[in-house]
């Protein structure tokens, strides 16, 4: 009596609702997951690095490469996710709901599966775009969810283990489907390796300069931007333009030595140029070449001792990234600069004039702009 619409028996009839497809689906979609969870935690750690742990800054284009694995994992990540859903969404309805305990916690941990995994893709797609319609912080409430699916997605293949092992290297045998006229598997992942291949190469632009061109959704574009490089924050956002528009703007760098320069004092000292990439977390990088002072130039200026760390503050005040820290892997760097030029040109104001940081394989939030004071710990 209580077995209407899609809980009555015979509701789905396509035989692409079968543990073999769902096997071959989940494992593309695992695939993609993890690389997005290796990368986000690798992007977490280097925004925030723990003491114990020395981050290298070789090679130069290293975050460039990984943030944008871990966006383009992520977009590839929904296509494959909405087929796994709809190749298993006939066990969601299942009679009775839950025949044991056993089957209530499993039923439970997939709906925290399905709701996580949801909800990473939902907000790491807004984030791209730099758009937060919510009242929590991104970037911490995106991390930890992620620990949560991917303890969802572990607990999910321990109970599902049998299942996948009997499904996973079997040969072709019978291609469900054909029989009743429906599609087929090979169709199947035929389309959704389209659907990918499509959704991958029309975002991957921001993050693989040369297919810019074949990528018409990408939310940002190298070489698209003043000086040939976008921006995510302006002078204007930050509310800094007073600030860095005062002719008695000065560097300040505190240690053994106080010292103080004018810009005009900082473009009389040798300078030097690098060309290296600025990658960000909503994956698009770009590379430019940047011309300043040597970082460890300055810090032997200041008497820094050789393993000493540098605090860097940004005129922009209200901002988690306006105070950063870099320790010795890239203070000591023959290519962190203090950057004061790009592509030839001075500094425009939204990309940090009049000095900003630049260093090899670091996220783009901590290149910080308008740097007004330094400080040796």
């Amino acid at each position: 009596m209580l077995r209407k619409g899609p809980l009555r028996e015979g509701t789905f009839r396509t035989a692409l609702h079968d543990p073999r497809t769902a096997v071959v689906v989940g494992r593309l979609l695992g695939a993609a997951f993890a690389v997005c969870f290796l990368t986000g935690v690798l992007s977490h750690l280097m925004q925030n690095q723990p003491g114990w742990l020395a981050l290298p800054s070789r090679p130069v284009w290293g975050y460039q490469v990984t943030q944008g694995l871990h966006v383009a994992a992520g977009i590839a990540a929904i296509p494959l996710l909405l087929a796994k859903l709809w190749v298993v969404y006939p066990r969601l309805y299942v009679w009775p709901p839950a025949r044991s305990v056993r089957h209530a916690l499993e039923r439970l941990s997939i709906a925290v599966l399905v709701a996580t995994a949801l909800f990473e893709l939902a907000t790491g797609m807004i984030n791209i775009v730099q758009w937060y319609p919510w009242a929590f912080p991104f970037v911490p409430v995106h991390y930890w969810v992620g620990w949560v699916l991917t303890g969802a997605l572990v607990l999910h293949i321990g109970v599902q283990l049998p299942v996948i092992t009997e499904h996973w290297a079997r040969g072709p045998e019978a291609e469900p489907g054909a029989a009743d006229g429906g599609p087929s598997r090979r169709g199947l992942l035929a389309a959704l390796g389209a659907s990918v291949g499509v959704v991958t190469l029309a975002t991957v632009g921001q993050s693989v300069s040369p297919l810019a061109k074949a990528s018409p959704l990408a939310p940002r574009r190298p070489g698209v931007g003043p000086q040939r490089l976008p921006v995510n924050r302006t002078a204007s956002q930050a509310g800094v333009l007073q600030p860095i528009r005062d002719p008695e703007w000065r560097l300040t760098i505190a240690g053994p030595i106080e010292l103080s320069f004018t810009r005009a004092e900082l473009l009389a000292m040798p300078q030097h140029s690098v060309r290296l990439p600025i990658a960000c977390v909503e994956g698009w990088s770009a590379s430019a070449r940047w011309t300043g002072v040597r970082i460890r130039d300055l810090m032997d200026r200041a008497g820094a001792p050789e393993d000493a760390t540098l605090r860097v503050f940004s005129l922009e005040q209200f901002s988690p990234y306006s105070v950063m820290e870099m320790r010795r892997e890239y203070t000591r760097d023959a290519l962190t600069l203090l950057a004061l030029g790009i592509n030839g040109e001075p500094l425009a104001e939204d990309h940090g004039y009049p000095a900003r940081i630049i260093a090899p394989n670091r996220p783009g939030v901590l290149q910080t702009k308008w740097v007004a004071r330094m400080e040796v710990l």
